[in-house]
C-alpha cells in the first residue's frame, strides 16, 4: 500500500506540474508532456482560453451507497454500508446519498434504510441526503433523522410508466407532495430527472422535454436539479444540446449532471457540462451501479476517475483521493466484485 500511495502522490504532483506548464504552451504549438506527469501521450495542443472556462470548484455528490448498491443482487450487510459511508466521509466527499426510503418489496437492498441512516457517523459540513419517491417515504425518512431528501422524475413518459406506474404529470404531483411537506419542516429537496439523453423505450429524448420537466421541478422548490443519463447512451454533442435547452429555464448554478458510463462517455459528457458552467457532479465510488434497462451497463461515473480528472484540471473538490481509493477497495472486496474505476485499476490493481 505504501508503494501505491507514493505512486499516487507522484502522479498528483505531476498533474500539478502539468497545470503550471500549460500557461507556457502556445495555442498553435505542439510539445511533449513532461515525464513527471506520468501520462502516456504524445504531441498535443492546448487552448489556454478554453481551459479558463472550467469552474474553480466542483461539488461531488457521492451516490454509491444508494444508487451504486441498490442493484446488487446479494443483500449487502448493514454494517458494510455504514462503514462504506463513514470511509467516504473520511475521504472528504461533501455530499453522500446514504440510502433510499422505498418499499422493500421493490428494492429489498434498501430495506435497512433507517438502520443505515442512524448508524453512520455524521461528519460536520457533510450532507447525507436520502431518496424519497413519495410522501410515505418522506415521512419514514424524517422519522429516521433525515435532514435532506431527494425526489425523482423523468423526461420519458414510457420510462415513467414502467418505473413508477404513472405519467410524468402524476409523478410530479407526487414530488410536489413531498416538497410541500418538506417546506413545513425546513428540509431541502433535491430533484432528479432521468433519461435526459436517451430512453430505453422511447429512444432519443427532445431537449425541450428535459427542460420542461426540470423547470417544473425547480419551480416546485427543488434547490438543485440533477440531470441523469440513466442508460449511459449520451455523447458530448447531445449533452451540450440538452444543457443548452435546460439552462434557458433553470439557472446553471442549480444544475448537476449524473452520467452513467455504459458506452464509456461519462467523463467526456461531464467535461462538456463543466465547460458549460455546471459545478455539481454525481458519481459513485468504484463506478458502482448499473441500469436494469441497459444490457451491459457498467454503472455510474467512478468517483475516483472524476476526482483524478478534476485534479488534473486544477479544480478543487476537497476530496482525498487516497482515502477514496481505500473506500473503493473496501466495498469491492465486501461485495466480491472488480472496481470499474480506471484510476483504481491503475493504482490498486484490483
Amino acid at each position: 500500500m505504501a508503494t501505491v500511495r507514493e505512486s499516487l502522490r507522484r502522479r498528483l504532483v505531476g498533474l500539478a506540474s502539468l497545470r503550471a506548464g500549460l500557461g507556457n504552451i502556445a495555442m498553435n504549438k505542439t510539445e511533449f508532456l513532461p515525464h513527471e506527469a506520468y501520462i502516456p501521450v504524445g504531441h498535443f495542443r492546448v487552448s489556454t482560453s478554453s481551459m479558463g472556462t472550467f469552474p474553480k470548484q466542483v461539488k461531488i455528490v457521492e451516490v454509491g451507497p444508494r444508487d451504486g448498491l441498490q442493484n446488487e443482487k446479494n443483500i449487502v450487510p448493514t454494517p458494510v454500508k455504514i462503514k462504506l459511508i463513514d470511509m467516504l466521509s473520511e475521504a472528504g466527499l461533501p455530499v453522500i446519498e446514504a440510502t433510499s426510503f422505498v418499499s422493500p418489496k421493490w428494492v429489498p437492498q434498501m430495506s435497512d434504510n433507517a438502520d443505515v441512516l442512524k448508524g453512520i457517523q455524521k461528519f460536520p459540513g457533510i450532507n447525507y441526503p436520502v431518496l424519497t419517491p413519495n410522501f410515505k417515504g418522506f415521512q419514514a425518512a424524517v422519522a429516521a433523522g433525515a435532514k435532506e431528501v431527494a425526489v425523482f422524475g423523468a423526461a420519458s413518459e414510457l420510462f415513467t410508466k414502467k418505473n413508477t406506474n404513472c405519467s410524468i404529470d402524476e409523478s410530479l404531483q407526487r414530488c410536489d407532495q413531498v416538497l410541500q411537506a418538506a417546506r413545513t419542516t425546513g428540509i431541502p429537496v433535491r430533484g432528479y430527472v432521468s433519461c435526459v439523453l436517451g430512453c430505453p423505450y422511447e429512444g432519443k429524448i427532445p431537449p425541450a422535454k428535459v427542460a420542461e420537466v426540470a423547470k417544473k421541478m425547480y419551480s416546485m422548490g427543488c434547490y438543485e436539479i440533477s440531470l441523469g443519463d440513466t442508460i449511459g447512451v449520451g455523447t458530448p454533442g447531445i449533452m451540450k444540446d440538452m444543457l443548452s435547452a435546460v439552462m434557458r429555464e433553470v439557472p446553471v448554478a442549480a444544475l448537476a449532471v449524473h452520467c452513467h458510463d455504459t458506452y464509456g462517455q461519462a467523463l467526456a459528457n461531464t467535461l462538456v457540462a463543466l465547460q458549460m458552467g455546471v459545478s455539481v457532479v454525481d458519481s459513485s465510488v468504484a463506478g458502482l451501479g448499473g441500469c436494469p434497462y441497459a444490457k451491459g451497463a457498467s454503472g455510474n461515473l467512478a468517483t475516483e476517475d472524476l476526482v483524478y480528472m478534476l485534479a488534473g484540471l486544477g479544480i478543487h473538490t476537497g476530496v482525498n483521493l487516497e482515502k477514496l481509493l481505500e473506500a473503493g477497495t473496501f466495498i469491492c472486496q465486501a461485495i466480491n466484485r472488480k472496481t470499474s474505476s480506471k484510476v483504481a485499476q491503475a493504482t490498486c490493481k484490483l
